[in-house]
């Protein structure tokens, strides 16, 4: 049974299904009745039945007939939302080889099972495409999620700070106590941040760093010694925060750039390879529990390749890796970033697949976010916009042209609309020489982009990449700038030229990785403290977000076509959820996780009833790790 039957209109499945037989002649009747000779009637009949089915798996319904069209995998009993439009929904989908061969009525879809067919009751449940995340960190992520205690979805800074003290307790020495993004003081009850005095209370015995967006960082007075950060520590745009006896206090302020921060952090202890494989299979677990089944890296800073992609290569090659990874390569080196691209053109190249089982299951795609440091504008929103160096075109023309020439998509960090407009006239002057053609390229972010540059970017064939970043940081925003009518970023304006637009996170380190607050934002528009950000016919509908976080991400790695709807010949990855997104109450759209994820056609997590269905995560290492005590993102 469904949870809420869909209308009956000419969108549902079964309508399309009868009106493409009533498009027929002939079509229910028996041939043994119709007029003519029995041979042309048989001939009729088959002819009227090929037809048929041909119409019927048009229309996604059904598929070819033979013992190669027998399902691997039936889920039925579901509100399965197919997304192909808004409102249609199916009873039931079949799979095979990891692509959907089937959707449609329990009846029609039942017809493909065979004797080895897995057939999964979704018991009237809500199924959805799997989530596509468009800007996420995953593969760095990967290599330092067993070391971060995550206060993402925490509701109270008492229970945060009872988790810090209690890492600490079981965090042997010599090993550092670390809170890296995902977070904000507006979803604790408190409605304020940690003093340093609590910090150091909390934590007296073991060096502690906590990273808070792209502004703040805190050490512990034991974190302040392991690093040896004295009154002459000094670091471009950026502030050691000293004491009047001039000792540092333990507060790190990013003036914008966040370097400060990042260089802290990688001064701190890393897991070792062992446990960094573990660390990469536990996130990708971690992201299928919440319904992620693909997403794209944008790169990240003291992200170096290809060193820092050994581990998911390595997995990715032994087909262990359960999330559809294409990745961005960024360059690290300020002032050598075409050296970087030059180099990385003879060692790999776009849509190279690594993964042993999937298709586009580890892929390069490009090269990004960072093409070059000094078009970098930092969403610091407790610090004013930064005003771009007026090296940043002579910078970025050479390696902009380098990868249009060589057919290398690419991305760009951009978040106010003074950068982008420097962006796209570099853009457009490469394209001049050497046009696009239809090579993709995407904007990050795009917070007060301009409409003007919107019309830039759909004249070149550009997509926006868009982050919830304003429900982490909208207070910071408004506090700055005033109160906004603006919707940022101006999604619906975007939508409105046809300009193709990915949802996605950026987490980990400013925002979490959660997609569903992500979706929540686009649904509601309002912060992680419930403050709302937007206007009332700026807000999504429930099918518009979802489309952004599935088909809409898919184009960021050219894949519209083959992922994020379910109906014939698309990916087989989809999420059953525990309650009906389409209907529940917002409020608790960011609460959602998956009960029961699909890759490839194959069970990769499940909970409570599906749980035996999925492959035993191992078990978290080192044993010490804060993953083991408290899993991810937290509800509490």
């Amino acid at each position: 049974m469904l949870t809420r039957s869909p209308p009956r209109t000419a969108a549902h499945p079964e309508d399309r299904g009868a009106a493409a037989c009533a498009r027929l002649p002939l079509c229910g009747q028996d041939p043994a009745t119709s007029a003519g000779p029995p041979i042309e009637r048989l001939n009729m009949h088959t002819q009227l039945t090929a037809t048929l089915r041909a119409a019927l798996a048009a229309a996604g319904l059904v598929a070819a007939t033979g013992a190669a069209a027998q399902a691997d995998l039936i889920l039925t009993n579901g509100k399965i939302a197919t997304m192909a439009r808004d409102g249609e929904f199916v009873q039931a989908v079949a799979v095979k080889d990891g692509k959907v061969l089937a959707a449609g009525s329990n009846a029609q879809v039942l017809k493909l099972k065979r004797k080895t067919t897995q057939v999964i009751d979704a018991h009237g449940r809500t199924v959805i495409p799997g989530l596509n995340d468009s800007h996420l960190h995953v593969i760095r992520e990967g290599l330092n999620y067993n070391m971060e205690l995550r206060w993402d979805g925490v509701t109270s800074l008492k229970r945060a700070l009872a988790m810090l003290k209690e890492q600490a307790a079981r965090t042997p020495d010599g090993e550092w106590v670390k809170v890296v993004g995902g977070w904000n003081e507006w979803q604790f009850e408190e409605k304020r941040l940690p003093t340093l005095e609590e910090i150091n209370a909390a934590v007296p015995d073991k060096p502690v760093f906590i990273l808070y967006l792209y502004g703040l960082g805190f050490l512990n007075k034991k974190g302040i010694a392991t690093l040896g950060y004295d009154r002459n520590t000094r670091y471009k745009d950026g502030e050691v925060e000293l004491d009047a006896n001039g000792q540092p206090t333990g507060r790190l302020i990013a003036k914008p750039n966040a370097l400060i921060l990042y260089s802290t952090l990688a001064k701190t202890n890393k897991l070792g390879h062992d446990d960094q494989v573990n660390s990469t299979l536990q996130f990708y677990r971690e992201l299928n529990r919440l319904g992620v089944t693909s997403a794209i890296d944008a790169g990240g800073g003291f992200q170096n390749y290809p060193d820092d992609y050994g581990v998911s290569l390595e997995l990715a090659r032994q087909g262990k890796l359960t999330v559809r990874t294409a990745y961005y390569l960024f360059a690290q080196r300020a002032g050598q970033e075409l050296d970087d691209f030059q180099r990385w053109l003879g060692m790999t190249h776009p849509k190279q697949n690594d993964h042993m089982l999937y298709p586009n299951g580890f892929s390069a795609e490009g090269g990004g976010e960072n093409l070059v440091a000094s078009a970098a504008d930092f969403e610091n929103f407790l610090e004013p916009r930064p005003d771009l160096p007026a090296s940043m075109e002579s910078d970025l023309e050479p390696v902009v042209a380098l990868l249009v020439k060589n057919r290398w998509p690419f991305r760009l960090h951009a978040t106010y609309g003074e950068s982008i407009a420097r962006d796209l006239d570099v853009i457009e002057k490469v394209n001049a020489r050497t046009p696009l053609n239809g090579l993709r390229f995407i904007i990050d972010h795009g917070e007060t982009i301009s409409d003007a540059d919107l019309a830039r970017i759909k004249k070149l064939g550009g997509g926006i990449a868009v982050q919830d970043r304003m429900h982490f940081q909208g207070e910071s925003y408004w506090k700055r700038y005033g109160e906004q009518t603006r919707q940022m970023p101006p999604i619906r304006r975007m939508l409105a030229q046809g300009i193709p637009v990915g949802l996605g996170t950026d987490g980990t380190r400013v925002s979490s990785y959660n997609p569903w607050p992500s979706v929540y934002w686009a649904v509601t528009g309002k912060t992680a403290g419930g403050m709302p950000i937007w206007q009332d016919g700026d807000r999504l509908s429930r099918y518009e977000a979802l489309k952004l976080i599935t088909t809409g991400s898919a184009w960021m790695s050219g894949e519209e076509k083959v992922k994020g709807t379910l109906k014939r010949g698309q990916y087989a990855d989809f999420v059953v959820l525990p309650q009906d997104y389409f209907g529940m109450d917002a409020e608790g759209i960011k609460r959602l996780e998956s009960v029961l994820t699909v890759v490839n056609g194959k069970v990769v997590y499940g909970a409570g009833e599906y749980a035996p269905l999925a492959p035993a995560a191992p078990a978290v290492s080192p044993a010490w790790s804060p993953v083991a005590a408290y899993g991810g993102y937290q509800k509490q």
